[in-house]
C-alpha cells in the first residue's frame, strides 16, 4: 500500500505518543526522595601501653672522618651488643639515620678577610629500638647511655595489639551517633527510621600515643611513667526518617 506524504505524517503523529508513553509512565512512577538524618560521632578507649619505641643516637667528632667513624662504630657496636644481651631481638633494632658531616670554623687571614675551613668531622648513627618488656626499659636506657649513646632520647609508648581498644572505641562512637540522631529527630518532631548507611570516617583508628624524653647523660636508673594510650574512632551514620 502506498502512503502519501500527508498520510505518513499523520500516522507518525499517532504512533509517537504511543512510543513516548512508557517514558512518561516511568517518570510518574519514580519514588519521592527519602528524608534522612545524618550524624557523625567520636568514640575513644584507653589502654595501658605494653611496648616502647626509643630513639637513640651515637654522635662522634674527630679531626678526620676516619677517626670519627672508627670511634662511632666502636661505641655503636657496644650499644648493639648490650641491647641484644638484654633480650632485644634483632628485628626490633633498626638504623634510623646515618651521616658523616664536615665541621667548620671561621678563620681570619692576615689581611683581615674571613673564611670557613674544615675543623673536623662529625658522625651520627641513630637507632630506633622497640622495647617489648617495659619493665626493662629503664635499664636499657641506662646501659645505652653508659656505652656511648649521647643523643636522641625520645620515647613513644604504644601497643602491640590495640584491637580490643579500637573495637571499644567503635562501639562507643556508634552508641553516641545513635543517641545524637535520636535527639535530632525528637527536636524536629519526627520519628527515627532504620539505618541506611554507616561508615568509619577517615583512616584506620589512630592512637594518641604517650611520648617522653630524657637527657642523654649518665643518670643512674631511669624512672619511666608509661601512662595510657587513647584510641579514637569517628563514625558516620545516616538514618531514614520514618514516614
Amino acid at each position: 500500500m502506498f502512503f502519501s506524504g500527508r498520510q505518513f505524517a499523520a500516522a507518525a503523529l499517532v504512533v509517537l505518543p504511543l512510543v513516548a508513553s512508557p517514558v512518561l509512565a516511568q517518570e510518574q512512577a519514580m519514588p519521592a526522595p527519602v528524608a534522612t538524618i545524618s550524624v557523625a560521632a567520636n568514640g575513644s578507649a584507653g589502654i595501658a601501653p605494653d611496648m616502647a619505641i626509643v630513639s637513640l643516637a651515637v654522635v662522634s667528632s674527630a679531626e678526620t672522618a676516619e677517626a670519627a667513624l672508627a670511634d662511632n662504630n666502636q661505641s655503636m657496636q657496644n650499644v648493639l651488643d648490650a641491647l641484644k644481651a638484654s633480650g632485644i631481638a634483632a628485628k626490633d633494632i633498626q638504623t634510623d639515620n646515618f651521616s658523616i658531616n664536615p665541621q667548620y670554623k671561621q678563620v681570619t687571614a692576615d689581611d683581615g678577610s674571613e673564611s670557613r675551613v674544615v675543623s673536623g668531622y662529625q658522625v651520627v648513627n641513630g637507632l630506633d629500638v622497640t622495647v617489648r618488656a617495659l619493665d626493662n626499659l629503664g635499664a636499657v636506657l641506662d646501659q645505652s647511655v653508659k656505652l656511648g649513646v649521647n643523643s636522641g632520647g625520645n620515647i613513644t609508648f604504644t601497643n602491640a595489639d590495640p584491637s580490643a581498644a579500637q573495637e571499644e572505641a567503635r562501639k562507643q562512637a556508634v552508641t553516641r551517633a545513635m543517641a545524637k540522631a535520636k535527639t535530632l529527630a525528637e527536636a524536629a518532631g519526627v520519628s527515627l527510621g532504620s539505618v541506611l548507611s554507616i561508615s568509619e570516617g577517615g583512616s584506620a583508628p589512630q592512637p594518641l600515643m604517650r611520648t617522653a624524653s630524657f637527657a642523654m647523660k649518665d643518670m643512674g636508673s631511669v624512672p619511666i611513667a608509661t601512662g595510657e594510650n587513647s584510641y579514637d574512632v569517628t563514625v558516620n551514620m545516616t538514618f531514614a526518617i520514618a514516614q
